[in-house]
């Protein structure tokens, strides 16, 4: 076909739908370029799985290695590219911060 300066790509992944749009210059060099990603698609459904999690799972005063583990099923059942699927199951890194109504950080647990 006729050269464009313009293309937009929509697939389905096994993560979920992918987006590209790009815009080139005259020289072929890209000048923008536009991604949506899963992550960005699943991003409410993966808040408010984390949530529920929170109400089931937290005691409200201390975190625990059994709660990192349920957020990240819930994290891996949206994006587990986001996780990295290479990560083993329970090995995910991740840092949780367990602040009180004032927003002060009562609880932190770092998994690298």
């Amino acid at each position: 076909g006729e050269r464009g300066n313009e293309g937009v790509g929509i697939i389905e992944a096994p993560r979920g739908t992918l987006i590209h749009h790009y815009q080139v210059g005259d020289d072929d060099l890209v000048t923008m370029c536009n991604l949506i990603v899963s992550t960005t698609h699943n991003n409410q459904a993966m808040n408010t799985a984390v949530r529920e999690v929170a109400r089931r799972y937290l005691d409200g005063r201390k975190l625990t290695e059994g709660l990192l583990n349920h957020i990240e099923v819930a994290i891996r059942a949206y994006d587990p590219c986001l996780s990295c699927a290479t990560h083993a199951l329970g090995k995910m890194p991740l840092v949780l911060e367990l602040a009180d109504a004032g927003g002060e950080v009562v609880d932190r647990v770092v998994r690298d």
